[in-house]
């Protein structure tokens, strides 16, 4: 009986991963199949063209993408992993239960309402969409997830390097620093790239900060710049069949890029893993 509940159990659980599996293979396939002829080089660096016509790309709307998530993370990325090193290391307190709270909060905040809070502090006293308050928006939604991760793969390290370091005469927040930060590299990256990766396909924070922008490329992040996400959105609603072709063409690049950087992210981690094995 005990054999056959095994089985029975790792059949249910095989079940429930192919099923898991089968569901991005399903989106994957339909974004190819859809949107893959329309993918060339000049989708890649040419700029949209008007409704009606032939050809354009999403040059305008990659380049958005990039300067927007990249600011998001220079703002959340070392806060996130500031406060995710505090809450493991010393927020036993009051303090770290706060801290906790609030991050689980927003991280189970939808990102629609991230994207009022951000146009009622930051686009309305400007009076003007901005990257800069798309990134903001972005960043509020990176903070937590990068906090928690971050807790969590530095609680894994061994509680005998600290107790190494510290019995050399290293003061604790170096230890902090230099030797516990440093062992846990490898999960703090990961989660790093997945939580860009994460951020990178929000839509609903944008339409509220940056989502009115020319179809041309521009760096101005004082002013709305295109993003890939919400030209997804746009486009999907378009009677225009071209900009409909358009938009699932963009979709997969977006998804492409999401997948490379969650492999980038496991290719590191095991790498660093390794590393610390063979050490």
């Amino acid at each position: 009986m005990r054999k056959l509940m095994s089985a029975l159990m790792t059949a249910v659980v095989a079940l429930m991963a192919f099923t898991a599996v089968l569901a991005l293979v399903l989106i994957l396939g339909d974004l190819i199949a859809k949107g893959a002829s329309s993918i060339d080089w000049a989708f890649f660096t040419k700029n949209p063209v008007p409704a009606g016509e032939t050809g354009g790309g999403v040059a305008n709307a990659i380049v958005g993408t990039g300067l927007i998530v990249g600011i998001a993370a220079l703002i959340g990325l070392p806060i996130g992993i500031g406060a995710g090193l505090y809450l493991a290391e010393y927020g036993s307190g009051r303090l770290g239960f706060l801290v906790r709270f609030v991050a689980d909060v927003l991280n189970g905040t939808p990102s629609i309402v991230i994207g009022i809070f951000a146009w009622t502090w930051m686009v309305k006293p400007m009076g003007r969409f901005s990257a800069l308050a798309g990134s903001a928006a972005l960043a509020i939604l990176m903070i937590p997830m990068i906090a928690r991760t971050t807790e969590e793969m530095v609680r894994l390290v061994p509680h005998s390097l600290r107790e190494a370091a510290l019995a050399l005469g290293y003061p604790r927040w170096r230890t902090s620093l230099r030797v516990v930060a440093r062992t846990a590299l490898g999960g703090i990256v990961t989660g790093c790239v997945v939580g860009i990766a994460r951020v990178a396909g929000e839509t609903a924070p944008l339409l509220f900060t940056s989502s009115i922008a020319a179809n041309t490329i521009s760096l101005d992040v004082h002013g709305a710049l295109p993003t890939l996400p919400v030209t997804i959105y746009v486009n999907s609603e378009s009677p225009d069949p071209g900009e409909q072709a358009s938009a699932w063409a963009a979709a997969l690049v977006l998804i492409a890029f999401v997948l490379v950087m969650n492999i980038l992210a496991k290719v590191f981690a095991g790498r660093k893993r390794r590393q610390l094995e063979g050490s």
